[in-house]
Parts: C-alpha cells; structure tokens; sequence
C-alpha cells in the first residue's frame, strides 16, 4: 500500500495492538506508527523492577509486578486520553484493560483485593480506540519468537503461563464489544516480517470501522 494510498484511507485515529507474549505486538505497532506516520505509545515493560524476579518466583512478585504495571499503564493511557485527540493519530501496543486480564491471571483473591482498591482510587481515563487489532498464535509459535527475541528474563516463561494467558485473552476478546476489532491470525500471517502479509492488514485496518473482523490465511487447494 503506497504512501497516496494511506492518505485517502484515513486509518483509525487511535489503534491498540494486544495479544499474548511474544507474538509481536510492539513490532507491529512500530511498523503501524512508521506507516501512518503517526504517535507511538509503548509500554514500558523493561522498567518494571520486579518483572525479572516475577517470572522465577512468581507467588512472591506477583503482586508488586502488577501494581508497578498498573501505575503506568494507567499514567500512559491517561496521556493518550488526553492526548489523542490533537495529535496526527496514535498506535499502542496495549490497552488498560490487559491489566486486569494479567492481575486475574496471576494474584490470589486477597491480593486481587487489594489490586481493585488501588484500580479503584486511581483516576483512570476511559477513552477506547478506534480499533483494536487482536494477534492471535498457538503457544509454539509465542516460544519460538521469545526465544529469537532473546530478553533474559523472559527465557523462564513457561509454556503453561502462555497457555494460560493465551485462554485469558481468548476468553476477554471474545467477550469485547467496546469497539471495532480485528483479530489476525499472527502464527500462519507474519505481518511484522513479510510484506504482503502487512499489505494485506494495512488494508483490513483501513476498511475496519464497526464490527468483529477476521484475517487468516486462505486454505490451500
């Protein structure tokens, strides 16, 4: 899709890319934001201080990890409300709502508790996008593009915490009826690395404007 292309599609103002670890959410929001020549809003996973420790002793960081996550992505989606509006258009490579998702995942009843309090009294913008672009991959595939992308800490997430966060996904996006949505197939559709595959979601994100929508390959005849 050329660059006079692009301008005469008018993409969503603001999309949010989601989906499980390790199946390219960040890159592809790099590549969306380059594209449409708009603002970039990524989580900032590296700076959480407990993240390395939570993933080989989860029960004793569990809790710490996840207010550190919704402290910020509450700050950064509150900047995003505020400023969306005025800018030339926003990509993000997650939205609030995958915080709950992880602190469901990971937090005993009691601490849950105490995780909704803190949810509660923090003053958090209720902006949606315009579109979210869901990536869905089996877990092999999530193992296989962790282990390329070669983050340290990352290496001692198991296969059954992928499983279990890929279900928690599954389960939240079939559910959501916040907004438009699209949900790619990222395991057999490369749209970070292959070239007519990103042409192809270009173009379902430019034509997306209502609905639940599905992109995934044509079966071979």
């Amino acid at each position: 899709m050329d660059n006079h292309t692009l301008e005469t599609a008018h993409p969503p103002k603001f999309i949010a890319v989601e989906g499980p670890i390790g199946v390219g959410k960040s890159s592809l929001a790099k590549k969306l934001a380059a594209s449409f020549s708009c603002d970039l809003a990524l989580e900032k996973a590296d700076e959480n201080p407990f993240l390395e420790h939570f993933y080989t002793h989860t029960n004793q960081s569990a809790l710490p990890v996840q207010l550190h996550f919704l402290t910020e992505r509450a700050k950064q989606w509150n900047e995003l409300s505020q400023n969306e509006l005025f800018s030339t258009g926003v990509v993000a490579d997650f939205m609030l709502e995958k915080d709950r998702l992880f602190a469901k995942l990971t937090l005993t009843d009691e601490e849950y508790k105490l995780y909704d309090q803190m949810y509660q009294s923090l003053a958090i913008q209720t902006t949606k996008a315009d579109l979210v672009v869901y990536l869905q991959a089996p877990v092999n595939t999530l193992q296989s593009r962790i282990r390329k992308r070669g983050i340290k800490h990352e290496k001692n997430i198991s296969g059954e915490y992928l499983q279990k966060l890929s279900n928690a996904y599954t389960e939240f996006f079939h559910h959501y009826d916040s907004g438009p949505l699209l949900i790619v197939n990222a395991s057999d559709i490369n749209p970070v690395d292959n070239d007519e595959d990103y042409e192809q979601l270009l173009k379902h994100i430019c034509s997306t404007r209502a609905g639940r929508h599905y992109l995934n390959p044509l079966p071979i005849l």
